[in-house]
Formats: C-alpha cells, sequence, structure tokens
C-alpha cells in the first residue's frame, strides 16, 4: 500500500497491517488515516505545543510510541467532545463534512480503538490499552427505504429496450440476492456455480450466495445476449458488459435503476440501486429468514448492522395496528 508522506512510522505501520492482514478496503485505510491525524493534531493543539499554526497544517511527522504512551482516555474524550463543539467551525482541507454526525464520531472510535489495539495486542508496543473502554456514540439509524414486493413487480416488468436481458438479470439479482452495486459490478461468469454464485464483498471477503429459480432463469436468458467483451484482464471474465464492452461500471448499473424506478411509475429521488439491496433484506426477513442467515446473506461483519431490518418489521406492525378499521373504536359507556 502507498504509505501517507505526512504520516509517522508507528501509523503507517498500523495502515499497512489493517489493509493486508485485516483485509480492510482502501477506502477505510484512508478514513482511519484521516480520523488518526486530526487526532493527534488536537492533542498536540490541545497541550500548547504549536504556536499559531492552522489545524490543517499541523504536523504528525514526529509523533512516536513514547509521545503515544502519554494518550489518556479523558484526552480521547476530550477530543471526541472537540470534534462536535469545536470542529464544526472549521472546514477540513481533505473536504469532510463541516458538521460531524454521530456516525462519523462512531467511525473515530472504531478508528482510535483498532489503532491502539494494534499497538497493544499485535506490535506489543503499549503494555496497555489507555482507551479501551472508549465507547462507541449513540447512532440514530433511520429506517432505510425500500420497495415493496407490488413494486418491485412493476420495476421487473418495465424493463425493456436492447439490453433488456442484462438489466432484468441485474435487476433480478439484487432484488434476490441483495448484493451490494460494486458487488455485482465486480461478478464474473466464474463465479456462477450451477445454483450458487460467489461474490466479493468489503475487505476482499468472499461469500457464496444460493441461486433461486427466478435468478438462474434470468441468468440463462442474459448469457446468449452478453455482449462479447474488449480482449483485456479487466473485462473478459465480466458477466455484465456495458454497450462499450467493457465491464460495466457502477454509475452506469445506478443510472439504469433509475431509469426503470422512473419508468415503473416510482420515485427515483427516493430510490436507488442500493434501495434495492434494503428491498431485498427487507422482503427476506418479512418473509421469514432469520436475523443470522440475513446477516450472512448482506456480507455484514456486525449483526448490529442486519438489526436495522428488525426495526422495519416492527413499524410495519405498528402501521398495521393502525390502518385497522377498528383502530378508532371507543365502546360507549354505558348510562347509569
Amino acid at each position: 500500500m502507498n504509505h501517507y508522506h505526512e504520516s509517522p512510522q508507528v501509523l503507517n505501520d498500523f495502515l499497512s497491517y489493517i489493509q493486508t492482514i485485516k483485509g480492510s478496503s482502501p477506502k477505510t485505510v484512508k478514513e482511519y488515516y484521516l480520523d488518526l491525524r486530526m487526532f493527534f493534531r488536537y492533542i498536540k493543539q490541545k497541550r500548547g505545543e504549536v504556536d499559531d499554526i492552522p489545524f490543517d497544517e499541523i504536523p504528525i511527522k514526529d509523533i512516536d510510541i513514547a509521545y503515544i504512551k502519554t494518550i489518556t482516555l479523558s484526552d480521547a474524550y476530550d477530543f471526541l467532545m472537540y470534534t462536535v463543539q469545536d470542529r464544526p467551525k472549521h472546514m477540513n482541507s481533505d473536504n469532510s463534512e463541516i458538521g460531524l454526525m454521530a456516525a462519523s464520531r462512531a467511525r473515530k472510535v472504531s478508528a482510535l480503538r483498532s489503532f491502539f489495539k494494534y499497538l497493544t495486542d499485535k506490535a506489543h508496543l503499549l503494555d496497555h490499552n489507555p482507551i479501551q473502554n472508549l465507547e462507541y456514540p449513540s447512532v440514530r439509524r433511520s429506517l432505510p427505504k425500500y420497495l415493496s414486493m407490488e413494486e418491485s413487480v412493476e420495476l421487473l416488468e418495465s424493463v425493456d429496450g436492447p439490453f433488456k436481458e442484462r438489466d432484468y438479470c441485474i435487476l433480478m439479482l439484487f432484488l434476490n440476492c441483495g448484493l451490494r452495486v460494486s458487488e455485482l459490478c465486480g461478478l464474473n461468469i466464474s463465479d456462477i456455480k450451477e445454483n450458487q454464485i460467489r461474490v466479493l464483498g468489503k475487505g476482499n471477503k468472499e461469500r457464496m450466495l444460493y441461486l433461486n429459480d427466478a435468478c438462474i432463469d434470468a441468468i440463462n436468458e442474459y448469457l446468449p445476449h452478453r455482449l462479447t467483451p474488449n480482449n483485456d484482464t479487466g473485462n473478459a471474465g465480466a458477466l455484465f458488459i456495458s454497450k462499450k464492452r467493457n465491464r460495466i461500471r457502477k454509475t452506469s448499473v445506478e443510472a439504469l435503476v433509475k431509469k426503470y424506478i422512473a419508468k415503473a411509475g416510482l420515485d427515483p429521488s427516493k430510490y436507488s440501486a442500493h434501495k434495492l439491496r434494503h428491498t431485498a433484506a427487507t422482503l427476506m426477513y418479512k418473509n421469514g429468514t432469520d436475523i443470522r442467515t440475513l446477516q450472512d446473506v448482506l456480507g455484514h461483519d456486525s449483526i448490529n448492522t442486519t438489526m436495522i431490518y428488525t426495526h422495519i418489521n416492527d413499524a410495519n406492525m405498528r402501521d398495521a395496528a393502525r390502518n385497522n378499521p377498528l383502530a378508532s373504536f371507543k365502546r360507549k359507556k354505558s348510562e347509569e
């Protein structure tokens, strides 16, 4: 991986570890770098070790393990408070958001906890982990939007045009397998093994998903119409090919989903390709798939991420109670 030139060696070693050993994506590695850089800049500013240097120009190259040994749990909590109260006054040079929401603070906690756990348990540079009791902030998750069964059928029936077999197959895999857009674009023909398909998820983690009859039929109908790809390493084995004969890109998939959403009479500003993943998960859960199995299907690292779909079901049950025609019935009081 590319080392960050502003980063001290101890931080570069950690970033290499989470990418090569833990399998974190380059995006996660960069986010952790930015979070930890902000943390060290804050510590140096808090301790008065920099004079009249703009926050985004505070150097951290000199941070070493001796310095890190002086950091306490209180420093970590002060940093999180700073991101809430003070940091929104500034715009980050890396174009991150002005106001840091709870989800962003939770990621910063994750970066800090992972870094200090690595120093303690893996690199053995610390005798004890000073922030092992650092808690995650409460993150309020909004319920994801999804299509109903009827709307899903309308979406599938809206498909037409010169690439209708390909587009129908794409929508069918989204709605049945709950794939991420990047996962669908990364599919190769060789990933299909009879009634299963190999999916490469976040952090290069593989999972095998079973294909139902609808998916198998859609794939079999599409393959005879699949365009011959340009003959290069990245395109040759791709399952879904663009009209330019390359591996289909995320932007193309997102655009075609929006097109059919609108064609089906639905709101394209409300629904997207990622919402089809939510739709698949919701329909599976509402029809009896247990939460652990759903976690495996979706490729979630944590069961907590999958638990959002239990709240969807709770909300639907509340709505069902309210929509009952007897919901507002009140018994007449008997006359005394």
